[in-house]
């Protein structure tokens, strides 16, 4: 092969790495919850999905703050092996009206502690909520990580007006109105529940980023045959 061909193949091979890592970059980017949206009065079970970031420590801790002006009648996690899950609730100042009665306090923090998520990699931690606020579009769950060096990064900004994403975002679930198409897990709080579940954006994000490896494999291809044809001509 050529030093000029060398050069090219070079050349697109640095594209399609470049590429590649910026369409999935954001999906990893910050603590999110997922899927995206859900529906107002439903019972829902989201993830938090959180991605250690740092080449030199793991994530040690995890701590989601649960709205106190919305709060949520019922909340339930999941146990995650090698994790540790504390629940912390507070007195509501305006007694929340369920069913068959009203709760007076609701949990406002969970915590996670104990585990590693190693450099590289991401963890997911499930909470079963509901019935989901029916006076609000979004719920905004605050976020703290912990790694092992002892730094701790505050994924607290909530969405701004312009659409601009912050620079530590906090995780946001999308509220819709009965009826309205979304993307949830939808936990139905009776035995034997049923649970749907959607592709979530991170898996939408991963199909785009193949489908743009694949193009650019063909461009490199489609460039090797065009100069070769050229040498034979």
């Amino acid at each position: 092969m050529s030093p000029r061909v060398l050069r090219r193949v070079s050349a697109i091979t640095a594209l399609s790495a470049v590429a590649l890592a910026v369409t999935a970059g954001p999906a990893l980017a910050h603590v999110t919850v997922n899927p995206r949206t859900a529906e107002q009065g439903s019972w829902s079970k989201v993830s938090f999905r959180v991605p250690n970031e740092r080449d030199d420590a793991s994530t040690t801790k995890v701590v989601i703050e649960l709205p106190a002006d919305h709060p949520i009648a019922s909340v339930s996690v999941r146990p995650t092996p090698g994790w540790t899950v504390k629940a912390d609730e507070t007195r509501l100042a305006v007694p929340l009206k369920v069913h068959d009665g009203e709760i007076t306090t609701a949990v406002t923090k969970i915590t996670w502690s104990g585990g590693r998520i190693g450099p590289g990699e991401f963890q997911e931690f499930d909470v079963s909520l509901g019935p989901l606020p029916t006076d609000t579009g979004q719920l905004v769950f605050k976020a703290d990580q912990t790694y092992s060096g002892g730094e701790v990064v505050h994924w607290n900004e909530e969405p701004r007006a312009d659409g601009t994403e912050p620079e530590h975002p906090a995780p946001v679930l999308e509220l819709t109105g009965p009826g309205k198409p979304v993307t949830t897990a939808r936990v139905t709080p009776a035995a034997g529940p049923s649970v749907t579940v959607d592709a979530s954006d991170g898996t939408a994000r991963a199909l785009g980023g193949i489908g743009l490896a694949a193009g650019l494999v063909g461009l490199l291809l489609a460039g090797l045959a065009l100069t070769r044809s050229r040498r034979n001509t």
